[in-house]
């Protein structure tokens, strides 16, 4: 789904972020996983190498948005499909992604993801979909002649995306919202699972020794999460 877009680019950018213009990678120079190539189509059509390791963040978003999440029509797809498909684009390209997607839902596999695949997404297990997606993407790549080079970084990535995006199907992960007071700090810790009311768990004042008042900090948000897994 749209709304999935910026959550979904930070997780893929955990893994793109940075410089590399490794002499294996057919990518060659990118930046934050944003190419040359791509830079030179979306942003500044004569730009340098040096030009790509100044990209902005703004930059970054269209970029990934206009080659990326719109190629695979992420804001069409269901939650945590959207994300999977998105980061099997960015890694191995939007036409790859889509027919691997078609693959697994039973419709032509064009390399366009349409309104026929979108509807044969949606009547489909998310997280079928998700698990079955990922497999088949660890599969590729270990068929590629540079498995020996980036197999072991590729590996925790698909393993990453798997989990991340099973808890988007699930459900929206917990919202931690600071809440300040003249001297006295506070978190409420927020779990809603679909249009069930809110749960809400409000951690209370620090301690004055740092480390107690951390340990129980984490304690309670633990024992919050724990309580909305239970209620599920």
């Amino acid at each position: 789904m749209d709304r999935n877009f910026a959550r979904s680019l930070a997780l893929v950018l955990k893994y793109e972020g940075g410089w590399s213009d490794h002499p294996a990678d057919p990518g060659g120079a990118t930046m934050k996983g944003v190419t040359l190539a791509n830079f030179r189509r979306y942003v500044k059509a004569d730009a340098t190498k040096a030009d790509l390791r100044k990209i902005t963040d703004a930059q970054v978003a269209t970029v990934y948005r206009r080659f990326y999440w719109d190629a695979v029509a992420g804001a069409e797809l269901p939650d945590g499909v959207d994300f999977a498909v998105f980061d099997f684009a960015v890694n191995s390209g939007p036409s790859r992604a889509a027919k691997y997607l078609q693959a697994i839902v039973g419709t032509v596999q064009d390399g366009r993801i349409g309104p026929a695949t979108v509807k044969a997404a949606k009547a489909k297990s998310a997280t079928v979909i998700i698990a079955g997606l990922c497999d088949a993407r660890l599969d590729f790549l270990k068929r590629l002649n540079t498995w020996g080079t980036f197999g072991k970084g590729w590996s925790a990535r698909v393993s990453s995306v798997r989990f991340h995006a099973l808890v988007m199907a699930k459900q929206p992960e917990p919202i931690i919202i600071p809440q300040t007071a003249p001297d006295k700090p506070s978190v409420v810790v927020v779990t809603q699972q679909g249009n069930e009311p809110p749960v809400v768990t409000k951690v209370p004042p620090a301690p004055s020794n740092r480390w107690t008042g951390l340990i129980a900090m984490i304690a309670v948000i633990a024992a919050a999460i724990a309580a909305f897994f239970g209620w599920r």
